[in-house]
């Protein structure tokens, strides 16, 4: 009897060690789930951004991992160089730009999931500027980050109602512009409108947006034109359903971004 009775509370023991072992079943299937490597810029608030905790923030962050959720997908956040993007697309190395990127004059450059919000891009000068409209905007110098709409529009003059400019200095982050701007190295920045408010709200009165903007655009998520179709498609109408449901702009207006209007977010 005692012996029985040892080798029950012996099997007793095995079983809750191993259970104690065993990690909780949604920590099991979060390990399991196929990953979704996103390439973002990390220095573009409020959408991608490092925070003080040297987390990834941001709303486009946050976008991100509920789609993610609801897609049975494991969101992986890639800090990249933003001139390199579309190399780390064609390497592999990930499967999708997701850091506030227009869609608007690139349809056919990628596969697209969106759009999912809306923006503009405007011009910021500083407040004691003789530049009032964008076609006094004429020989003067102007500066943008790299590989930015704002680029192409200025150095590549992809919009002809945009005048033309002196020089055009492409910078790697939009901190840098404002420096540039700030030490009047250069007339003019120009860059997504709620990117750029939140330099201006660093100095309070020191700049201002003109009343024109350079364009209005469709913002997504770009996967490269040889990328999983059925990923594409699962994103997009993992998309559309948020829209439906409002949960993308619960999300953006935490950050202070309205989806339908022209404040809404790009690069």
């Amino acid at each position: 009897m005692k012996k029985r009775v040892a080798a029950v509370c012996m099997v007793c023991l095995c079983s809750f060690l191993l259970w104690g072992c065993q990690k909780p079943e949604n920590e099991q299937n979060a390990e399991n789930l196929p990953e979704l490597m996103i390439g973002l810029d990390g220095s573009y608030e409020p959408y991608t951004y490092v925070n003080e905790n040297g987390e990834m923030a941001g709303s486009d962050i946050e976008l991100a991992e509920e789609a993610c959720k609801r897609m049975g997908m494991k969101p992986v956040f890639r800090v990249i160089k933003w001139d390199d993007k579309d190399q780390e697309l064609e390497s592999g190395a990930i499967d999708c730009i997701w850091s506030c990127y227009t869609m608007t004059g690139r349809e056919e450059q990628y596969l697209w999931a969106g759009p999912y919000m809306h923006s503009r891009h405007v011009v910021v000068v500083r407040d004691d500027s003789e530049i009032q409209t964008l076609d006094d905007l004429t020989g003067r110098n102007v500066a943008v980050m790299s590989s930015t709409k704002p680029e192409g529009i200025f150095l590549k003059k992809e919009e002809p109602n945009i005048p033309v400019v002196d020089h055009v200095y492409c910078l790697e982050n939009m901190q840098l512009a404002f420096a540039a701007l700030q030490k009047n190295y250069v007339d003019a920045t120009a860059g997504h409108e709620t990117a750029v408010r939140q330099y201006m709200n660093m100095t309070p009165g020191k700049y201002r947006i003109l009343d024109e903007s350079l364009m209005s655009a469709a913002v997504g998520v770009a996967f490269d034109k040889q990328g999983d179709a059925d990923v594409v498609e699962l994103l997009n109408n993992t998309i559309l359903e948020m829209q439906k449901e409002g949960t993308i702009s619960k999300i953006l207006e935490n950050y202070g971004i309205d989806s339908n209007a022209d404040g809404g977010g790009t690069f």
